[in-house]
């Protein structure tokens, strides 16, 4: 079905996504280019930052933290510990669980890193004004529950 011929609530939508991805896609390489400057890509960052915040984490908890898949968390991890960044100890409770936690390098890191990181979110969301940051808060939101 050619474009023209579609319903207009459903080319709508569609323009609102395209929007939506671009602004995304945009935002996400502003915010996150900083990391190039320590080596990071942005799912290490997301890891040392989760673990930071939130202290040691499964990596089950982390990947639903951080929304990525097992896999791809084993490999962000498997990178981390080499460079030293985290270290993986098992549970004593139960064997099968296995925590990621920050070295004293991964933590000397993500606190030099993080607030740099929190200035430049800052100043790429200037663009709205607070009441229009709200406002997309509680839109995206919605948009997200679906409710």
């Amino acid at each position: 079905m050619q474009h023209s011929a579609m319903p207009e609530p459903r080319r709508r939508a569609l323009k609102l996504y395209v929007k939506l991805m671009r602004a995304t896609n945009q935002t996400t390489s502003k915010i996150h280019r900083h990391l190039l400057l320590d080596n990071l890509t942005q799912s290490q960052f997301a890891v040392l930052e989760a673990v930071y915040h939130l202290g040691p984490l499964t990596q089950g908890e982390l990947g639903a933290k951080i929304l990525k898949s097992n896999a791809n968390l084993t490999t962000v991890v498997d990178s981390l510990e080499k460079k030293k960044l985290v270290q993986r100890d098992r549970s004593s409770d139960d064997r099968r669980q296995v925590f990621v936690s920050l070295t004293s390098s991964g933590e000397s890191l993500i606190c030099r890193v993080f607030p740099r990181h929190a200035e430049i979110v800052e100043t790429v969301m200037t663009v709205l004004s607070e009441q229009e940051q709200e406002q997309l808060m509680a839109l995206l939101k919605k948009l997200g529950t679906g409710e």
